[in-house]
């Protein structure tokens, strides 16, 4: 009887014990599982984005979403909020998502999860709106422009959110701008500035803005305008002979680039009218003598203007007399001469060079000659010989 009655006051403990183990675990479980949990989300002015709220144990309590004004969205499956741009996407015991369309800036904001338990649990995720900048306006540029001025090219765009970046392009070619931001409300206008000495090779330059912004990866935004600039004529005379000789056929031409282009050009010989327009065509920038003579001798000068300058070059003409430049013409008569001298003094060098080493190498075996009886070696044999020779000049001879 003893027995049984410990039996069951063990029997007793024990289950006593396990009730206690399940309700913490039960508890532990509602306190982590019944968190709601949400993210953060970014979304691009006008896109669409999905509010999602979570929980990984729900004993069979509603979850809700509010916006950032505190007003209710959705209360489980049941829309609180008269928005046609909200719709339930999921309702559950285990989630609750939102769809937000058509975002606007005015939708930035923390958003809250409600769990309705007790106490209400609660969760937050923060709603942000990137504003797309408009596409950029370049202002400034005065066309056409003339060489020498000073302009200053602006380029703008407004709506950014955060601050868009401004880069300018000259030709491709990236080159850099002064950029000044100002906030506008929620959004902010963006200006770069870029100063400019104009000069004749910024004619036909294209000069580009591009806005850079984390809501335009897919879609970049850029504005070229492409500068003209007027400048005065420069001018440079081309031949189609090096050596003009008599018979010849010679055309010049009256190279000039300006703009406006500077049409047509003048050409003149020694400060007067061309003389023989028979032999001597003007055709366009070109001066043809089809046939060359020695009266042609003398300085011809091209003229080319526009509204903005004058601008010449001259070319000296000298016709040669074939028969004087023989057949091969003065550029190898000139060559011969030069190897010909070169030749020359290559030989009056060499021949003065044998007859110094000539003369030394005698020398040197005379001397070793003299000295050999007495001595072991050539350089011996040498001192032996100078000191005979100096023994030889001492002695005098009596008759």
């Amino acid at each position: 009887m003893i027995l049984k009655h410990h039996l069951v006051l063990t029997l007793c403990t024990v289950y006593g014990i396990l009730l206690k183990v399940t309700a913490q675990k039960s508890t532990l479980r509602g306190s982590s599982g019944q968190q709601p949990l949400v993210q953060n989300q970014t979304v691009t002015e006008g896109g669409t984005t999905n509010m999602t709220c979570r929980v990984e144990y729900n004993d069979q309590t509603s979850l809700q979403w509010s916006n950032p004004a505190q007003q209710t969205l959705f209360f489980g499956d049941k829309k609180a909020l008269r928005d046609n741009r909200i719709e339930l996407v999921r309702a559950s015991w285990s989630e609750l998502t939102i769809s937000i369309s058509e975002v606007t800036l005015a939708d930035e904001g923390m958003y809250t999860c409600s769990l309705f338990t007790m106490p209400v649990k609660t969760a937050k995720a923060y709603l942000t709106v990137l504003g797309v900048p408009e596409m950029p306006e370049i202002d400034g540029l005065t066309k056409p422009a003339l060489e020498g001025d000073e302009i200053t090219l602006t380029c703008m765009t407004h709506g950014s959110k955060p601050a868009a970046d401004l880069r300018w392009f000259r030709n491709e070619k990236e080159i850099k701008g002064a950029k000044e931001v100002n906030a506008s409300g929620k959004t902010f206008t963006v200006t770069s500035s870029l100063q400019l000495l104009v000069d004749r090779d910024d004619d036909g330059a294209a000069y580009t803005c591009k806005v850079d912004h984390v809501a335009l990866l897919q879609t970049p935004q850029q504005t070229t305008e492409v500068l003209e600039v007027h400048y005065a004529p420069r001018v440079a005379i081309t031949n189609s002979l090096t050596f003009p000789q008599e018979g010849q056929y010679l055309k010049l031409e009256c190279v000039s680039k300006g703009n406006p282009s500077p049409d047509p050009v003048m050409w003149t010989k020694d400060g007067g009218e061309l003389p023989d327009l028979e032999r001597m065509i003007v055709e366009g920038r070109e001066l043809t003598f089809t046939t060359l003579n020695k009266t042609d001798n003398g300085t011809y000068r091209c003229e080319a203007s526009n509204h903005l300058g004058t601008s010449s070059a001259e070319y000296l003409l000298y016709v040669y007399d074939p028969n004087a430049m023989g057949q091969h013409g003065p550029d190898h008569a000139l060559i011969g001469g030069v190897v010909a001298v070169v030749v020359f003094v290559t030989l009056c060098l060499i021949i003065v060079l044998g007859r110094y080493l000539a003369r030394h190498k005698g020398t040197y075996l005379t001397n070793e000659a003299k000295g050999a009886d007495d001595a072991p070696d050539a350089d011996t044999a040498i001192i032996n010989a100078e000191g005979n020779t100096h023994a030889e000049e001492k002695k005098e001879y009596f008759i």
